[in-house]
């Protein structure tokens, strides 16, 4: 449920050499991660496993706002941090074995490996810590305290145990503890379990389970209640206040499930979300970056009964809103890093509004100080095809994929040039020939090529070049593709379930 930057981009201060240099972060040797853990065994102390990479703007928020924080570094020393780099040697084959999906994820694990919760990136700094902190003294997994509240003894947990629940990171639970499909009613449960002297819980609970019903598209167990919930969410600053990360993520989602367009219901939640996005909007205990998110709710909420297709025309006042917020931003954030994590959800903001020749202004004068320019290209990119400029679209896309750095990156920019060619001139067989041979180039005939995010970046690209081959009139350059990934799978250990992988994928499934 975790949700990206717009368009669809990729989601995921101190620069990172002061961050390294104040936290012992250990960087696993390969895809061999067991000495670190016996490591952490020997020292009887917990893993703290973070998932990330340096293009990524959550990451870089999480780096600003947490890891640069005294009382994290401090308490670093009670666990042993690992620091995994997606683009590092055998990032992807970890990143599958702990079924890690997007950057950042977070993971606490016990001394012998047992997983006891995912962190939640998403919430505002203080609130991480008061996380990691139950995560750090729990003496049971969120697991274990799952199956006891779905057995019937939530009774019996503690206020801790629930307020973890409640703060899983759901978003990235992978299947972990639920099944994608059932996700949505075991929090419906779980809100319904929580006891009545856990308020906090309950309600961050209920409000996951509506939101999860949301994206599902399935009907709610008792609208009438949910709805209510909600309202008295927003109606209660204290609660509001700890849900911003859901209500600033989510409200777009949710208001559809819980009233009709034109409604009471409707015009009610639309100004209570509005009220309570304004606050935060201005809450200087949140970051500059969810300060943003906020007016980019309202933005959403905005737009939230226009037909689809329809230009939105935003009001002057929320115009004069984003604007502000915006340069505001702009003005403030100095560090380079942090930056990397402001302005595209900046430039977000102004795409969002409609205010693309803005949105690009920004980016393009941050290109020549930003950590990972290839990371705007693509926003800029993005704007284009909003535009209908298919050359510049494919233009940006293209010079982000050859700025791009790290193998994981490379792979997954170049496959995504590869797809918008495939979208947007798929008449021009010679450019995509020449991309798509040039991104399988780059290959390593190395198992962790084949895992996680580069598996599926390859995989993605070779349905949509099979689909665009259609009848087989481009059957000569499927055949060219096929042999040139043939060589690299050739090489990969025949054990190994990378090479599987590797074969299959110009295959028909």
């Amino acid at each position: 449920m975790t949700k990206e930057l717009g368009h669809g981009l990729p989601r995921c201060a101190r620069n990172d050499a002061a961050e390294h240099q104040s936290i012992a972060w250990v960087k696993p040797a390969g895809a061999n991660i067991e000495p670190v853990f016996a490591q952490a065994r020997a020292q009887n102390k917990p893993v703290f496993l973070y998932w990330g990479a340096v293009w990524c703007p959550p990451c870089n928020q999480i780096k600003a706002t947490v890891f640069s924080r005294q009382d994290f570094i401090e308490r670093s020393q009670l666990f042993v941090p690992v620091y995994l780099d997606g683009d590092t040697a055998g990032a992807q084959k970890l990143g599958a074995q702990f079924k890690v999906h997007g950057y950042p994820t977070m993971i606490l694990f016990k001394p012998d490996g047992t997983e006891l919760t995912r962190l939640p990136g998403e919430v505002d700094a203080a609130k991480y810590m008061e996380v990691l902190g139950l995560g750090l003294a729990a003496s049971s997994s969120v697991k274990q305290s799952l199956a006891t509240a779905l057995g019937g003894g939530g009774a019996s947990l503690s206020s801790a145990a629930w307020r973890l629940l409640a703060y899983y990171s759901w978003d990235q639970d992978q299947a972990q503890l639920v099944a994608p499909k059932k996700l949505a009613s075991t929090l419906h449960q779980l809100a319904q379990a929580c006891p009545a002297d856990q308020p906090e819980a309950a309600s961050r609970l209920a409000l996951k389970a509506i939101v999860a019903s949301a994206l599902d598209k399935t009907a709610l167990p008792d609208a009438p209640a949910a709805l209510a919930t909600v309202q008295h969410i927003l109606g209660d600053a204290a609660l509001a206040r700890e849900n911003f990360d859901v209500l600033v993520n989510y409200s777009a989602e949710m208001l559809p499930t819980l009233s009709q367009a034109g409604s009471t219901e409707r015009r009610t939640l639309l100004m209570q979300g509005n009220t309570v996005l304004d606050q935060f909007a201005t809450d200087a205990s949140l970051s500059t970056a969810d300060r943003l998110s906020a007016v980019t709710a309202k933005v959403a909420l905005a737009k939230l009964d226009l037909p689809k297709g329809v230009k939105p025309r935003l009001d002057t006042a929320l115009l004069a809103q984003v604007r502000t917020a915006v340069a505001d931003a702009d003005k403030i954030t100095s560090n380079t890093y942090e930056r990397q994590a402001v302005i595209p959800n900046a430039a977000d903001l102004l795409s969002e509004a409609g205010l693309f020749d803005e949105s690009d202004a920004l980016l393009k004068a941050e290109l020549p100080k930003a950590v990972s320019p290839y990371y705007h290209m693509l926003v800029l990119a993005a704007n284009a095809k909003a535009r209908g400029d298919s050359a510049a679209s494919l233009d940006w896309s293209e010079r982000a994929w050859n700025a791009a750095k790290g193998p994981a990156t490379r792979l997954q920019w170049g496959s995504g040039y590869v797809n918008r060619l495939l979208e947007l001139t798929p008449q021009d067989a010679d450019r995509i020939e020449k991309a798509a041979t040039g991104v399988l180039a780059e290959l390593e005939a190395v198992p962790e090529t084949f895992y996680e995010r580069n598996r599926r970046g390859l995989e993605k690209m070779g349905r949509r070049l099979r689909a665009w081959n259609g009848q087989g009139q481009h059957a000569a350059l499927l055949k060219k593709l096929t042999t040139q990934l043939d060589v690299v799978c050739a090489k990969l250990p025949a054990q190994d379930e990378a090479r599987a992988a590797c074969a299959g994928v110009f295959k028909a499934r």
